[in-house]
């Protein structure tokens, strides 16, 4: 597979022999003896340069020789769908990735990922963490799972069409054949846009060949990075979501056995991993929009868009319902929007 590809989110696949490689040596911890993690992530080789490596790089170097974290990428060691389940059983230390792409058991999964309308800027995503409470409702939540720490949550891209034809209105959207994550395609289902799932290897080529019309998976900076504007033609300006919602996690009994100073150590490489992306994205999002030559850019009216918003508060109440906890979240989202609201411009500008 070509590291243009990259998996759940935006993937990638390794050989035969890298997971055979894996499997054969079950973590093991000797005392005194360099602590060995296995972490795979969402993402496949091109996009893991920029939304992980650097940070692991960092972990290994500071680390000085006491641990080592080997970095896979997507379906390297298990699917990305199997990833909850694999770090349960310690197959895999640790995980970055989100919530519903790997099946996390928690009411609070359908957030992870894009949902609809609850971000506008990439920044939304560590303020509503760190400063409107859920960083205390997912350490509530994951620790009800038995034998999974999770860890810290961070923004990604926002979430965008890359279409073979052109998109202009809501009508345009009926019958068009999309692979987008599952949230985000239960909710577009409104719309008449019609979600597919497929193995990520196979994306590319069913753009080509018109199983897809198009994809709602990313912006326009891993449009680029992955491949995917070779084989799309358009760019729809309006997205559903101003930033995905990740997180990194790990096997519960790996993290108590880390001593303080690697745990510590660990949570700041996070955070440089969340800082590199805000700028990373950020700034490809306009580059490539107004310096790109792959894609051509269109925009639904904002009028029409309106209706998709209002739409999507209808989804967030029926996603209230069906929890006491993610009521409690989605009153947080309304809250929040209320004071980007209220406070205008620049954090709101409608």
């Amino acid at each position: 597979m070509t590291t243009r590809r990259d998996f759940m989110k935006k993937a990638g696949v390794a050989t035969a022999a890298a997971g055979t490689t894996a499997f054969a040596a079950p973590y093991v911890k000797a005392q005194n003896a360099k602590i060995t993690w296995r972490l795979q992530t969402y993402a496949g080789p091109a996009l893991g340069e920029h939304v992980i490596k650097p940070a692991i790089d960092a972990f290994n170097k500071v680390a000085n020789g006491e641990m080592e974290i080997e970095l896979y990428y997507a379906d390297q060691l298990v699917p990305t769908g199997e990833l909850f389940r694999a770090m349960q059983r310690g197959t895999i230390d640790a995980v970055q990735s989100d919530d519903d792409s790997i099946a996390a058991p928690v009411d609070i999964s359908v957030f992870g990922g894009y949902f609809p309308f609850a971000t506008r800027y990439s920044l939304d995503v560590p303020v509503l963490f760190e400063e409107y409470g859920l960083n205390e409702i997912w350490d509530e939540a994951y620790s009800e799972v038995e034998g999974v720490k999770w860890l810290s949550a961070g923004s990604w891209d926002p979430c965008h069409f890359a279409t073979v034809d052109p998109i202009n209105s809501l009508e345009d959207l009926k019958g068009k054949r999309v692979f987008t994550f599952p949230t985000a395609g239960k909710f577009l289902s409104r719309f008449g846009v019609v979600p597919v799932t497929l193995p990520w290897e196979d994306i590319e080529v069913a753009v080509q060949t018109g199983e897809l019309d198009g994809i709602a998976w990313s912006g326009i900076t891993e449009d680029y990075t992955v491949g995917w504007a070779d084989v799309t033609n358009y760019f729809l300006t309006n997205n559903i979501s101003g930033a995905w919602c990740g997180s990194f996690f790990a096997n519960e009994e790996r993290w108590n056995e880390l001593p303080e100073h690697l745990k510590v150590l660990f949570k700041l490489c996070m955070d440089s991993s969340h800082y590199y992306r805000q700028h990373w994205y950020w700034g490809g999002e306009a580059k490539l929009r107004t310096q790109g030559t792959k894609m051509k850019l269109t925009s639904i009216p904002d009028a029409e868009w309106a209706t998709v918003e209002a739409e999507a508060h209808k989804f967030w109440d029926e996603i209230a319902q069906t929890s006491p906890r993610c009521a409690k979240v989605v009153d947080i989202f309304k809250q929040y929007a209320a004071v980007m609201e209220k406070a205008g411009k620049p954090y709101r500008y409608s």
